[in-house]
C-alpha cells in the first residue's frame, strides 16, 4: 500500500491531530484504541470506548477530483460498508453516511466526519468493534458480532480505498443500500446523482 501509517494507543482525536499538521501530507493515516476528545457531527463529541477503531485520513483532494466534493462522505461510507459486511450481517446505511447494525432496531456502529482543508480532505471514522457504549440521546450504539483485529478493518478500508473506484459504479451500490435502509428511518426520498436527498410530491429536502 502506498499509506504511511501511525498508530497511539491513546489520543486527544486522530482527526485533531492531523488537523494540527503542517507537513504537506498525502495518503497519511493515524489510528488508535482509544480517543479522550473524540469530534462528531453538528458539534457532538464521538463516545469511545477504550478498544474501538478510530482513524482519521489525510489525501490531496485532487486524488478524488473524479467524486463530486459534495458526495465524497458518502463514497468513504460506502467503502467502509463494503469492508465491515464482510464480517457482519445487516448492515444499514443511514443517509447521508452512517453505518448502523440492525438488532431489534438499527443500532449505530460508525461514524464519518469529512473536512475539506485548501487542497486537503481530512476524514474521520469511528467504528465500534468490540463496545458498544452507552449513548444519551437520539440513537443506540452497536458493535460487531465478530471481533476483528482493528488493523486488519483498517488496512482493508485503506487498500480499497486506494482503488479509486468509479463513483458512477460506487453511487448505483449506495443507492441500493439506501433505499434498503430509508425505511428504518423514516426517510421518505429519493437520490440525486451526487447522492444529495431529491424531494418528492413537493416535500423539502431537510432530512437529516
Amino acid at each position: 500500500m502506498k499509506w504511511k501509517i501511525e498508530y497511539f494507543s491513546e489520543i486527544d482525536s486522530t482527526q485533531k491531530y492531523l488537523l494540527r499538521k503542517k507537513e504537506d501530507l498525502n495518503y497519511y493515516c493515524v489510528w488508535s484504541e482509544y480517543q479522550t476528545d473524540g469530534i462528531g457531527t453538528k458539534g457532538r463529541s464521538w463516545e469511545g470506548v477504550r478498544g474501538n477503531l478510530f482513524f482519521s485520513f489525510i489525501i490531496d483532494k485532487d486524488e478524488f477530483s473524479f467524486i463530486p466534493l459534495q458526495s465524497i462522505s458518502v463514497y468513504f461510507s460506502f467503502i467502509l460498508y463494503k469492508v465491515l459486511s464482510r464480517y457482519q450481517e445487516n448492515l444499514l446505511i443511514k443517509w447521508p453516511n452512517d453505518i448502523y447494525i440492525l438488532k431489534e432496531k438499527p443500532k449505530k456502529l460508525s461514524g464519518i466526519l469529512t473536512n475539506i482543508r485548501k487542497n486537503k480532505i481530512i476524514c474521520g471514522i469511528g467504528i465500534n468493534t468490540k463496545y458498544a457504549p452507552k449513548i444519551k440521546g437520539e440513537y443506540e450504539s452497536g458493535c460487531l458480532d465478530k471481533k476483528i483485529k482493528n488493523d486488519r478493518i483498517l488496512k482493508e478500508f485503506l487498500y480499497e480505498l486506494q482503488k479509486k473506484k468509479p463513483w458512477e459504479e460506487i453511487f448505483i451500490e449506495y443507492k441500493k443500500v439506501f433505499e434498503k435502509s430509508k425505511k428504518f428511518f423514516g426517510i421518505e426520498y429519493e437520490l440525486n446523482n451526487d447522492a444529495t436527498l431529491k424531494a418528492i410530491n413537493g416535500r423539502s429536502n431537510n432530512c437529516s
